[in-house]
């Protein structure tokens, strides 16, 4: 039965331990809530830390037994493990830097060891329970490297990850040392979750800066796989929230509520002591709400709640005694005998009291640095049942991309979130009602059912995408059919590409000349009777003279421009004409001058603008922009615009490698007729052939060709296949 494998750095569990007695709890997160309806069903499992050290090999083997019959693993982590991996990489490395507070970084070695061994755990472990046709999907920043390292082991498997917090833009990033192998890791991963589309643009151009990998819209492709990378805003159980306001306990609390502020109206504020969560200035806002508007001394009260985390690290130390000690000089300064401006809490509520509190509060204040999606906005939403109240929330968080019709803030404004609380205490009744209509329907529409069930339709077609691509692959079946068809041939043309096809690519390309053991592989596949082999390239008609004139091969350079038989001399298309370049030459030279690394390689009937040596991003832009021009010169000249790898070339529109493979066709007859090449120009020479014949991509794109290779390596070794049926026969 195929299952699927939740992982995730904690089980969602608390673990109470009494004499050697284990007392376990299911916990009630949002994501525990969303993924309860597949962890618990059948022989899917959720796997992770059960949130404590746990060293005796009995009690580990207890608890286990325990966790199974809850569909849970465990992942046991030493405290050493916990320290450097979970307090030190995860917490000190990753998240600061993923939160745009990089100033808090610490990039230690020991810190990188720990995470990188407990990852491999993590995969030690899921491996014990995949088996080929499973789903996994992976959650968070603490296992960035999990994808990476189950894909090595298990290339077939369906693996999703989804990062629940902010993904910074590539100029942080970049700060990480271990950068390009966190990049890796994660496009192990057939499908990458973000909550905001920000949040995937940031994770393509880091992926594209620091490693050699393609992305087209929201596609990467490395590896000879393709991750899509797609944008998921994460929801919260919409109805438990709702009806949370018609429970006894609720009700009870509402009315204690009721009865402590009478007259006065409610700001409320809900996070974890961090320092993305904007606390110090949400408190500096409202000193300056009365300071500036006294009306409202001893009428507005501000209810902060501050869940206790990490309070031994310095930074959130420091932090906690800077709200201790700006909450009692607000309070001290603006209190009277009745009335206490900030209502301040250093400790978490039970579920019941978050719901009165919700209800009962006439604006919430959600305004962190930087924040993945914030649920507490969304849950303030979801429990008000009668459409009032006022949301104040930052635009940092990812919710604002969905909560348009809350008051949306810059938290580093302290005056504009002070205006906002004015504005929201001033909002009249219909104007709260059809602000918050809009946002209970986005709210309860977007749901962690919706979420969960949006993430796993999508992962099961990216699958199907790479399945349809894995098809056309040139698997061992394939390449027996292809030499069946060669060995029963007697007259054979192979029509071959050069750059990317029988060598790799080069930045430099003069570097990209053939080597020893190319030369001596296309001798002896030329050399057998009844073969044609015809070398069909952009290059410049010199360079192919130089480099395979004294072999046995046809060459047809300029993609048809010269044209050259094994015996005979070079020959130019008739009827060419040189004389657009005058025109098009100034527009490259201009595009240029403006591309620090991008050079022009002028051609007998075509120019070329190189931009691979150009700084990524910079290099696409000026493409871009060049073809955009082009286009607009070339459309009455009879020249053809070619995009290809970091190159634009711009050609008479006779010249097409289609077109002179097809002369070439035409001189005899053949009963094996293949072509392999990688570019878009190689396109016009499968399109061109007749339909038995064998068309080969190199790359993976999206091809008019029959099947693909992944490398230059691949067809090298699909050649030499070839040359082996010769020795058979």
């Amino acid at each position: 039965m195929r299952k699927t494998i939740i992982v995730s750095n904690r089980l969602p569990v608390k673990i109470t331990e009494k004499d050697g007695e284990f007392a376990l709890q299911a916990s009630e997160g949002g994501l525990a809530t969303g993924l309860g309806s597949i962890y618990r069903e059948g022989n899917n499992v959720w796997l992770g830390w059960p949130g404590q050290e746990i060293s005796d090999p009995k009690h580990q083997e207890k608890v286990t037994k325990q966790l199974r019959q809850m569909n849970l693993m465990p992942v046991f982590l030493t405290q050493d493990e916990i320290n450097n991996f979970y307090e030190g990489f995860s917490n000190e490395t990753l998240w600061p830097v993923f939160h745009y507070m990089s100033v808090y970084a610490r990039y230690d070695q020991g810190y990188w060891d720990a995470y990188y061994q407990v990852n491999k755990k993590f995969r030690d472990i899921v491996m014990q329970v995949a088996e080929q046709g499973d789903i996994i999907w992976i959650h968070d920043y603490q296992l960035l490297l999990l994808p990476g390292m189950l894909r090595a082991e298990m290339p077939e498997v369906s693996i999703g990850f989804f990062n629940h917090i902010p993904f910074p833009s590539y100029e942080l990033f970049r700060l990480i040392p271990w950068r390009a192998e966190l990049i890796e890791g994660l496009l192990g991963a057939d499908l990458m979750g973000f909550h905001t589309f920000d949040d995937s643009r940031h994770f393509l151009n880091a992926a594209s800066r620091i490693l050699p990998v393609n992305t087209s819209a929201n596609v990467v492709s490395y590896n000879d796989r393709i991750t899509v990378v797609e944008t998921f805003p994460m929801g919260i159980d919409f109805n438990k929230f709702s009806a949370l306001g018609q429970d006894p306990e609720v009700k009870h609390q509402l009315q204690n509520l009721k009865n402590n502020f009478q007259q006065e109206r409610m700001v409320l504020s809900i996070d974890r002591l961090d320092y993305s969560k904007g606390i110090l200035q949400r408190l500096q806002a409202f000193e300056l709400l009365l300071q500036l508007h006294p009306e409202y001394v001893g009428k507005v009260v501000l209810y902060m709640i501050v869940v206790p985390s990490r309070d031994t690290v310095p930074q959130y130390k420091e932090l906690r005694d800077e709200i201790d000690k700006l909450v009692g000089n607000i309070n001290a300064r603006f209190r009277t005998l009745s009335w206490h401006p900030v209502q301040y809490f250093y400790r978490s509520f039970p579920v019941e009291v978050l719901s009165a509190l919700y209800n009962y509060a006439d604006i919430c204040l959600v305004t962190p640095m930087r924040d993945g999606m914030n649920l507490v906005s969304k849950e303030y939403v979801a429990s008000r049942n009668n459409n009032d109240g006022v949301l104040i929330l930052s635009e940092m968080a990812g919710a604002s991309k969905e909560l348009m019709d809350a008051i949306i803030v810059n938290p580093n404004n302290i005056g504009a979130i002070t205006r906002a609380i004015v504005d929201a205490l001033n909002t009249p009744l219909p104007e709260q009602e059809r602000r918050m209509k809009q946002m209970r329907q986005v709210v309860s529409k977007f749901n962690i059912n919706h979420w969960v069930k949006l993430f796993m339709t999508r992962l099961e077609e990216v699958n199907q995408i790479q399945q349809n691509m894995l098809a056309r692959r040139v698997n061992q079946e394939t390449a027996m059919m292809i030499r069946q068809q060669y060995r029963q041939s007697k007259k054979r043309i192979i029509f071959l590409d050069y750059d990317g096809t029988l060598v790799g690519f080069q930045t430099n390309i003069d570097m990209a000349a053939p080597d020893p053991d190319l030369y001596q592989l296309l001798r002896e596949l030329a050399s057998f009777p009844g073969n044609d082999v015809v070398m069909i390239s952009g290059r410049k008609h010199e360079t192919l003279g130089e480099w395979f004139g004294h072999l046995p091969l046809d060459l047809i350079a300029e993609h048809g421009a010269w044209q050259k038989t094994k015996e005979g001399e070079w020959y130019q298309l008739p009827g060419l004409t040189d004389k657009w370049k005058q025109e098009i030459f100034p527009m490259l030279e201009q595009t240029t001058d403006r591309t620090p690394g991008s050079f022009i390689e002028e051609k007998s009937y075509s120019l070329v603008w190189h931009y691979r040596k150009v700084e990524s991003g910079l290099g696409e832009l000026r493409a871009n922009e060049l073809m955009n021009t082009l286009r607009y010169y070339t459309q009455e000249k009879g020249l053809q615009v070619l995009p290809g790898d970091k190159v634009i070339e711009v050609k008479n529109i006779e010249i097409n490698k289609g077109k002179a493979a097809l002369s070439w066709l035409n001189h005899k007859k053949y009963d094996f007729i293949m072509a392999m090449g990688d570019d878009v120009t190689d396109e016009d020479i499968f399109k061109a052939l007749p339909l038995k014949a064998i068309t080969i991509k190199v790359g993976s794109q999206v091809s008019a060709a029959q099947y693909y290779l992944r490398s230059h390596h691949e067809v090298r070794h699909l050649l030499r296949t070839l040359k082996t049926v010769h020795a058979e026969s």
